[in-house]
């Protein structure tokens, strides 16, 4: 049960157990079916390559961005107005609220951390302190019912301070990625534990 990692992507098992697996292999009847060792076909690989990097560009940013208080801001800021409180029930106040914002940046984030009026309403206050002490609402992020500072640490500022906004590249695209690459180990090791491609069952013997 030895590992040989001289030929890694020829094979990672020793001569005994590449044999015993053989006799395994040719030893089984697999229920009447002739299970070949030939390589995974080329195209295979290449559109399971395509498929991840497809996955990534269709669906940027959306994997890990956290909702930040700017996105609810203008929200707050028009949910006490006259037009919202003349509108009977929070659902439709919410609609309201949705289709009435202007800044459009913000839509899409909007839309991807749905909130309803109560969930506004537990951030309505901390979010107007944080605008009366005039920081950026982008640093602060909103986590249930309390909005804190962003657990970010960016460049440093002029005075000295650090960036608190979450990066581009840490959208849950760094622990995606390595995801993916356990995924493609793991498979790549399950595949070069079994007998080298280059021998051929024969699968008389089980009969």
């Amino acid at each position: 049960m030895a590992w040989k990692m001289d030929k890694p992507l020829y094979s990672m098992a020793d001569d005994a157990q590449n044999e015993a697996a053989k006799r395994v292999w040719e030893g089984e009847s697999l229920g009447g079916i002739s299970e070949d060792n030939n390589r995974l076909p080329k195209p295979v690989i290449m559109l399971l390559g395509l498929t991840i990097i497809t996955a990534f560009l269709i669906t940027a940013p959306l994997w890990g961005a956290r909702p930040t208080a700017e996105i609810y801001a203008e929200y707050i800021q028009m949910m006490d107005s006259p037009s919202v409180q003349a509108i009977s029930g929070d659902k439709a106040k919410m609609e309201y609220l949705v289709s009435n914002v202007k800044d459009t940046s913000l839509k899409p984030f909007q839309e991807r951390h749905p909130v309803v009026m109560d969930d506004l309403r537990m951030i309505k206050d901390q979010v107007i302190e944080l605008q009366r002490q005039g920081v950026d609402l982008a640093e602060y992020t909103v986590v249930g019912a309390n909005v804190v500072l962003a657990n970010f640490e960016g460049e440093l500022r002029a005075d000295g301070t650090r960036i608190r906004k979450q990066p581009w590249w840490d959208k849950g695209y760094t622990i995606d990625i390595f995801y993916v690459i356990y995924f493609c180990v793991s498979v790549l090791i399950v595949i070069k534990r079994l007998p080298p491609f280059d021998w051929k069952p024969d699968h008389s013997v089980a009969h």
